[in-house]
């Protein structure tokens, strides 16, 4: 058999065929589009919801409204099939919530310091209220 019968021999076309495919198949696999960011998406809406738990809103109002909008933003770019957008936004949208969560813990324990000293601030001067009328 020579080289060009065997070319075209029922053989030569399978393994063509087989080969065609799997180049097609491998170019294929690289040119689809990324998956979306599921987790990092799942993650922001946690941070979210944890932070609402927390009456961020009240606190830090700015920084819940920030990461509500990035989460918003990522879903419009996973619409739009930019999975690389979607990814960061939904990151920032995390630590934005974040953020907020961490800023309002601190408000409120500072809230709590002020309390504390203006109570002590008072026992002090009755203190010395009741140490001088005893005088």
């Amino acid at each position: 058999m020579t080289k060009e019968q065997s070319y075209f021999s029922p053989r030569g076309k399978t393994l063509r065929l087989i080969l065609g495919t799997s180049i097609f198949l491998v170019l294929a696999a690289c040119a689809s589009a990324p998956l979306p960011p599921t987790q990092q998406l799942q993650a922001a809406e946690t941070a979210i919801r944890s932070a609402e738990q927390e009456s961020v809103a009240e606190f830090s109002p700015l920084e819940l409204r920030q990461a509500h909008d990035k989460l918003n933003a990522a879903r419009v770019a996973v619409q739009a099939e930019n999975m690389e957008l979607a990814l960061r936004l939904a990151h920032e949208s995390r630590v934005s919530a974040e953020l907020a969560t961490a800023r309002t813990a601190e408000l409120k324990a500072k809230a709590v310091n002020d309390e504390m000293q203006q109570s002590i601030n008072a026992m002090q001067q009755e203190a010395m209220r009741t140490q001088g009328s005893s005088q």
